[in-house]
C-alpha cells in the first residue's frame, strides 16, 4: 500500500476529473491521501472532498504564499477547525523566500501561529519550505525549546544540513516527483539517508510530476514512479519501501487510523 502524504485535490487540474484521479491511484496501488489546505478560507471545500472519500483525509492551514492574505487566522482558528473529524494535520505552512510571493514577516508570524496549533492538537504541522533551510531550521529549534510538536518537511527541497536539523527535533522527510530530476543529487543523497522510521513519499499534486510524466499535471497515481526511485535508491524493494512509508504516514498522521 503507498499513501500520497500531500496532494492539492481542490485544485482544478485534479478536481475537474476527481473521479478519474481517484479510480487511477486505486489501479497504482496508492490507498490513501491527504488534500493539503492553503487557504483556511477555502477549508469547507476541501474538507467536503474528504469527507465525501473514506480514502482521502484533509489538513488546516494557510499556504506561506498567502501569509499576508491572511493574518486574520489565529492559532485559536485553526484548533477549531482541527477538529473536524476528517482533518488530520496543520499546514502546509512554513516559509518560501524563494518566490518571496508574502512578505517574510507575514509568513513568520503565520509559521509560528501554525505551529502553535500543532503543538495543542497534536497534529502534524505539514512545512513548506525553499530557499529558507536557516531560518526555518532556526524557528523549529525556537519553537521546540517552548515545547514539542510533530511535523513533516514536505517535499523536500533543502540541504543536508536542514534535513539534519528537523530529523534531530523528531521531524519527518516527504521526498515527491523531484527525485526522479536529473539535477537533484542533492535532495537524492538525502532521501537515501534518511532513517527508515522518518520519511514520507507524496506528489505535491497538481504539481512536480515525475518522470515519465514530466510536463503532465501531477496527480495521486504518480507517486508509484517516486517510490520506485526512492526504493531503488536505497537499496530496498519497491514492497518494503511502501510498507516503512506507511508505517511512518499511521505514525505521523495518527488521526487517519492507519496503522
Amino acid at each position: 500500500m503507498l499513501i500520497d502524504s500531500h496532494c492539492h485535490l481542490d485544485f482544478e487540474a485534479l478536481s475537474a476529473d476527481l473521479s478519474g484521479v481517484l479510480a487511477r491511484a486505486a489501479a497504482a496501488g496508492v490507498d490513501g491521501m491527504v488534500t493539503i489546505s492553503t487557504f483556511v478560507d477555502k477549508f469547507a471545500s476541501i474538507s467536503a472532498i474528504a469527507e465525501a472519500h473514506e480514502n482521502v483525509w484533509c489538513s488546516v492551514g494557510t499556504h506561506p504564499h498567502n501569509a499576508d492574505k491572511e493574518l486574520h487566522i489565529e492559532t485559536e482558528d485553526l484548533v477549531r477547525l482541527a477538529e473536524h473529524p476528517r482533518c488530520v494535520a496543520i499546514g502546509e505552512a512554513g516559509l518560501d523566500h524563494f518566490y518571496d510571493n508574502a512578505p517574510r514577516e507575514a509568513q513568520a508570524t503565520g509559521f509560528r501561529r501554525h505551529i502553535a496549533a500543532a503543538r495543542i492538537t497534536g497534529l502534524p504541522l505539514v512545512i513548506h519550505a525553499r530557499a529558507a533551510d536557516d531560518d526555518v531550521a532556526a524557528i523549529l529549534e525556537q519553537e521546540t525549546e517552548q515545547g514539542p510538536f510533530p511535523f513533516v518537511l514536505h517535499c523536500f527541497t533543502g540541504g543536508a544540513e536542514l534535513a539534519r536539523r528537523g530529523l534531530a527535533l523528531g521531524g519527518y522527510l516527504s521526498f515527491s516527483g523531484i527525485i526522479t530530476f536529473k539535477n537533484a543529487e542533492e535532495i537524492r543523497a538525502v532521501a537515501s539517508a534518511v532513517p527508515a522510521d522518518r520519511y514520507l513519499v507524496e506528489t505535491d499534486a497538481p504539481y512536480l510530476a515525475p518522470v515519465p510524466h514530466r510536463g503532465e499535471a501531477n496527480e495521486p497515481s504518480y507517486v508509484r514512479h517516486t517510490a520506485e526511485r526512492l526504493a531503488q535508491l536505497r537499496g530496498i524493494e519497491l514492497a518494503q519501501l511502501a510498507a516503512e512509508t506507511t508505517a511512518n504516514f499511521g505514525r505521523l498522521f495518527g488521526k487517519t487510523g492507519i496503522a
